[in-house]
């Protein structure tokens, strides 16, 4: 221990993630997305490696390409004879489809859309790939490059009649919406297959080639609003276009969806927002002829895909519902009581839900080998940011496979968090972890931070986060917990939070807080601190705004004002009316009885706001209301601005950013909070 040292908010900089495991179905290989920092600390560089099943050769399989080392090599996915690799690579033109032999050798490029290629999948005859690309209507403005097509917007106004006219990480609308395209690989001809006023999302094949399904809100009526149909639908298109077949009618948000093996079902991931988004995905079949759907999952309460969060990932595709060979089962992963496992879910009234992992994880990804032998696992824990892991499904052994951070970790001294469970004062039980701070010694006393996480429908899980392994370094104990409103314990728990945020969310926390101070004689009860951000922010700055047991905050894109938030954010309207309940003109008093804003005068904590001027989520001017509010009532208060940052600045922003961002918010603490 003696020669190990304590985290910093550089050593983000030398962190590896894996993710994308894909399984060749001939050699079981497995091809994966390796990513790191690049050289300028501004961005990211990644290429696939290509890992034996049995974990002794692991090397690397693509290089980035022209831009290397600086490339961007992602989505891996073989072929279905597994003779080739088919991946996006980084461009000038953004992300286009590669393909290299399995042997290795050289990789060609197959699409050339001058804006680049989203999801995309192979024909089950290894003669296709479908994919989704962004096109407009107005053909002129289709035949511009980016860059003259960035001076012709910043010379002209914009006219917006879309409800939803931008998007956090994405900016304003393009006017271009996200069309399937099938490429024949033999003459690399690519056709679009559909068109219209609607975006293309998570296709999938068929398994006899003939068809595609596809999830889009396409209107009913020609005056429909989409971007106000909080619904969705799932479709069928004949590969070589026509029509798109309705299979589903409006009765649920879905997610993901794909094929049985003998082509007469469709799974998918979804849920009729009983609960606006507080309701759990659930599983459901439909017969690929149309029908009603079956809930495969009646009466299994939990959430259905990765609820937890974590600031070493984001936007990491989950996989969809998978079907098992002889299609009697689906493989999915749940989020359960802080931890994401994968389970087998049998169909027909086969038998109960197994669950196929265990332990003190979240498994962010997996893949199955084609003779279901084995279950491939990218999974992280609160010590490891992720490795690769294989799982016997005859025996249920499970090996690690890869160790890819595990040369640089050794050196440093890491803080594994103790789980604890408390009673609230309304008799629930409330899943929380205390993480002790670096060189613990028995009998000494340490300030504590209280951690909030966002969402607010997400969770906390056992899960690798860089923020409070710093914090622990710099001699803090680490609080974080799972109040109502979280993940992972049940519907009626999940839904306890709408309608009244800062009601009982904050006094679980705060409860939290009492029951950790009472019951970990460590803790100095004088020497608290508290931070979040998103719907973590929120409560951030509800909480000052209604204790003074903190001597500092750190409020981070946060919401501050729901009449203002209601308007501005790119989910305003179906959150605000989900979440609060309400909305501006019919519900002034309650919307504002909710806001931050309105308890401003009763901060007495010292609050330091960060915020991304980019994130269109929870935009900047939920920071400066605040901000301005607190300098004129002469609170101290600190604003700083990351420039071009969204709304994941902390899981997937400029490296740089984060770090510094890491450092401000040590810095505040230290200032504010004493170490002794």
């Amino acid at each position: 221990m003696g020669s190990k040292r304590t985290v910093t908010a550089e050593d983000l900089y030398s962190l590896r993630w894996i993710s994308d495991p894909a399984v060749c179905p001939v050699s079981h290989s497995i091809a994966y997305v390796c990513q790191s920092v690049g050289e300028d600390k501004e961005d990211y560089q990644s290429h696939i490696r290509l890992l034996s099943i049995d974990g002794e050769e692991d090397r690397p399989f693509t290089n980035g390409g022209p831009m290397a080392p600086e490339g961007q090599d992602t989505a891996p996915a073989w072929s279905p004879d597994g003779t080739r690799l088919a991946f996006l690579r980084k461009s000038d033109q953004g992300k286009q489809i590669w393909i290299i032999p399995r042997a290795g050798g050289e990789a060609r490029q197959v699409t050339r859309l001058p804006r680049g290629v989203a999801a995309f999948s192979w024909s089950p005859d290894g003669t296709h790939l479908l994919f989704t690309a962004k096109v407009a209507a107005d053909q002129e403005l289709d035949e511009l490059t980016p860059e003259e097509e960035k001076k012709r917007w910043a010379s002209r106004v914009r006219v917006v009649t879309r409800s939803k006219p931008k998007a956090d990480g994405a900016g304003l609308w393009d006017h271009r919406r996200s069309h399937l395209f099938v490429i024949d690989l033999e003459t690399e001809q690519a056709r679009q297959i559909t068109d219209g006023d609607y975006d293309v999302h998570e296709p999938v094949w068929s398994p006899d080639n003939r068809q595609i399904a596809f999830i889009a809100k396409i209107a009913k009526e020609p005056s429909a609003d989409v971007d106000l149909q909080l619904m969705n639908d799932l479709f069928l298109i004949d590969r070589d276009g026509g029509e798109p077949r309705r299979l589903t009618d409006m009765a649920w948000s879905i997610s993901q969806a794909s094929f049985s093996p003998d082509g007469k079902l469709i799974a998918f991931f979804g849920h009729d927002r009983a609960y606006e988004g507080a309701t759990q995905t659930a599983l459901y079949t439909i017969s690929a002829e149309g029908g009603a759907a079956v809930c495969v999952t009646e009466g299994f309460d939990a959430l259905l895909s990765n609820a937890a969060i974590s600031d070493m990932r984001s936007h990491l595709r989950t996989p969809p519902p998978l079907f098992s060979t002889d299609g009697r089962s689906i493989y999915s992963l749940v989020s359960m009581a802080g931890s994401v496992q994968v389970y087998r879910f049998p169909l027909n009234g086969g038998g109960e839900p197994q669950a196929l992992t265990e332990g003190a994880r979240e498994i962010y990804q997996f893949a199955v080998t084609k003779d279901e032998r084995y279950l491939l696992l990218a999974s992280t824990d609160p010590v490891l940011p992720g490795d690769l892991y294989r799982v016997d499904l005859h025996t249920g052994e499970e090996v690690r496979l890869t160790a890819i951070n595990d040369a640089f970790l050794e050196h440093i001294e890491w803080s594994s968090p103790e789980v604890f469970e408390f009673t609230a004062s309304d008799g629930v039980t409330v899943h929380s972890w205390m993480m002790r701070p670096a060189g613990f010694e028995a009998g000494k006393r340490y300030p504590a931070i209280l951690e909030i996480h966002g969402g607010p429908h997400a969770m906390y899980s056992h899960s690798f986060f860089h923020e409070f392994q710093l914090l622990a370094a710099q001699g803090y104990a680490v609080l974080y917990t799972n109040p109502r409103g979280s993940f992972g314990y049940g519907q009626t728990f999940v839904n306890g939070c709408r309608g009244d945020y800062g009601g009982r969310d904050y006094q679980d926390l705060m409860e939290a807080v009492d029951y950790a101070a009472d019951n970990f004689d460590f803790i100095d009860k004088e020497r608290l601190g508290i931070t979040g951000g998103s719907y973590g922010g929120f409560m951030t700055n509800w909480a000052v705004g209604h204790t003074d047991r903190f001597q500092a905050a750190v409020t981070q894109r946060s919401i501050s004002n729901w009449l203002s938030f209601y308007g501005v954010s790119d989910i305003g309207y179906s959150f605000t009316e989900g979440e609060i309940m309400g909305n501006p003109w019919e519900d002034t008093e309650k919307l504002w009885r909710h806001s931050p804003l309105a308890y401003v005068t009763q901060i007495r904590t010292p609050l330091l706001i960060l915020h991304g001027e980019q994130d269109l989520r929870c935009p900047i001017e939920q920071a400066e209301q605040l901000y301005v509010a607190l300098k004129r009532s002469g609170h101290e208060t600190e604003l700083v601005r990351f420039t071009g940052a969204s709304h994941d600045l902390s899981r997937s922003g400029n490296p740089g950013l984060r770090v510094e961002r890491l450092n401000r918010i040590v810095q505040w603490f230290e200032r504010h909070i004493s170490q002794e």
